[in-house]
């Protein structure tokens, strides 16, 4: 069945293996947050997986659009009062 059509309501098992050190280290990390390992695994385990996907994307344009998209990413930004600072603001490490 494909996935699109699994109901949200019906659970399935994941079983995974891991070592003591994981285990409490995940543990460790879901207490913090208040949530169960599961949640929290599950949770961290489904984020990574739509940034994985989501970095797969591929667009088919035109050599003509292509340019235009390049054009702009190529194109300075305007100067403002927020760039400014943001420029003239010291990183943490070299304060």
């Amino acid at each position: 069945m494909p996935h699109a059509q699994i109901r949200e309501s019906v659970s399935v098992s994941i079983n995974i293996r891991a070592k003591a050190r994981q285990r409490d280290l995940i543990d460790q990390a879901a207490d913090r947050l208040g949530r169960s390992r599961s949640d929290f695994m599950l949770e961290a385990a489904c984020r990574e997986a739509e940034d994985v996907l989501l970095d797969q994307a591929f667009f088919t344009v035109d050599v003509g659009t292509f340019a235009r998209f390049q054009a702009l990413l190529d194109r300075p930004l305007p100067p403002t009062d927020k760039l400014r600072r943001l420029l003239k603001t010291k990183a943490p490490w070299e304060k």
